[in-house]
């Protein structure tokens, strides 16, 4: 048997992980700053939950991976965070408002493989739930700029309104009923380019005249200000642009992107997605939006606003990874290196894992330069070596792995030295 993975998955090694875990890090401690407390929901769903029309849309289930149990239930891996927090909030309907979560979990989608595109991936998901201003989308912007500079991350915030575009197709005279799908064609712009999305627009039928006033439209350049001086000449105070003029007047360091859409269906209002400057990873690291209707359509009557974003941890960590190069390989600090002292090597260890500081102590009985070896290896910064000298001396040979300097240290010292 040839040993492969399932297509679309991959391993990470330790170097790896932790370099995901310090980006995970990073976003729960931004989560907190801004007010959010964490949620925890299963990795799979009732299929009905995840196939209802106030959810992902027919696009995102072309995508699913569906299967039954051993009692011939339909279920389905979750294809994000957003339904199960919909399906949370509906078996729960006394939660105090506004309810402010966040979820970091993994998500499935039987998806086309391609470069920074995964079947199984990482999400890290804040959403506001039962607050209607769009102070909420202000703070959810914020918090995505400050997510990315503690990341070390040159990024830029692009946020539209659904509304807006509505108001456009409106203004030109398109069906309601072939809004939707002609949207969707219109987010397809950034990653795809003009021709497909014209095409796609005459495959719906769209009259010629009417897709090159629509394209002209969503492909405004030029500044925030400029945009909205041209689209004001003709939707001058539609819903879509007092959305939109009414953030703008909160925040200042985002970008008015006018074909900016989002994909699923169950957007209503803002939506918003980030990309990262001067990297290979082109797709979008971040996204989402407001969506009123899914929560309170799960229940059945009571409205919840919400809106939310979600992190992609595996582009966050593509980009990450090319920007910086992962050395340590572990989260050990200290290795010791026991000379016919295991003893005292263990005794020693545990004094310093009790100051919680991160040791390991060799348990193959090797040489000290095929420890050197090993710890330099895993970018170990200090090694300790225990032999009969130093236990007569009652001090400890300390090796800094970066300078090579080495000096004899009691134990008090050590851990001053080593913390």
């Amino acid at each position: 048997m040839e040993l492969q993975l399932p297509k679309g998955t991959r391993d990470f090694a330790q170097g790896e992980k932790l370099l995901r875990d310090r980006i995970v890090a990073t976003l729960k401690e931004t989560f907190e700053l801004y007010g959010f407390a964490p949620l925890e929901t299963p990795v799979f769903e009732r299929y009905e939950v995840l196939s209802s029309k106030y959810a992902g849309g027919t696009e995102i289930l072309k995508e699913t991976f569906r299967f039954k149990d051993q009692g011939n239930r339909d279920l389905g891996l979750r294809y994000d965070l957003t339904v199960p927090l919909a399906r949370f909030i509906g078996m729960n309907p006394t939660t105090k408002m506004p309810f402010k979560r966040y979820q970091i979990g993994e998500v499935f989608r039987d998806g086309p493989v391609a470069t920074a595109r995964y079947r199984q991936f990482k999400q890290c998901d804040v959403d506001v739930v039962g607050a209607s201003s769009l102070a909420a989308e202000a703070e959810i912007i914020a918090l995505a700029n400050y997510a990315f500079k503690k990341l070390g991350l040159n990024a830029v915030v692009k946020f539209n309104s659904r509304k807006l575009l509505n108001d456009i197709l409106d203004y030109y005279s398109v069906p309601k009923e072939k809004q939707d799908a002609v949207i969707l064609s219109i987010d397809k712009l950034e990653k795809f380019g003009e021709t497909v999305v014209k095409n796609e627009l005459k495959e719906q039928w769209i009259e010629e005249s009417k897709i090159l006033k629509i394209m002209d439209m969503v492909s405004l350049k030029g500044t925030n200000e400029e945009k909205i001086a041209q689209l004001s000449k003709i939707l001058k105070d539609s819903p879509g642009m007092k959305e939109v003029e009414h953030v703008l007047g909160i925040v200042s360091d985002a970008e008015f992107d006018v074909s900016l859409a989002r994909g699923l269906s169950y957007y209503t209002g803002i939506v918003i997605e980030c990309y990262l400057k001067d990297s290979s990873v082109k797709s979008s690291v971040c996204g989402g939006g407001r969506y009123d209707n899914m929560i309170g359509n799960f229940l059945g009557s009571k409205s919840y606003p919400a809106v939310g974003i979600s992190f992609g941890l595996d582009r966050l960590y593509d980009a990450m990874l090319e920007k910086e190069q992962a050395q340590q390989k572990t989260n050990t600090k200290v290795f010791i290196i026991p000379i016919n002292t295991v003893k005292q090597s263990i005794e020693l260890a545990q004094k310093l894992r009790d100051k919680g500081i991160n040791t390991d102590v060799d348990l193959m009985d090797r040489s000290i330069s095929k420890n050197l070896d090993y710890a330099n290896s895993l970018g170990i910064p200090y090694v300790v070596i225990i032999g009969k000298k130093e236990l007569e001396e009652n001090k400890f040979k300390l090796k800094d792995m970066k300078s090579g300097n080495e000096e004899m240290l009691d134990a008090e010292e050590l851990v001053k030295k080593v913390l």
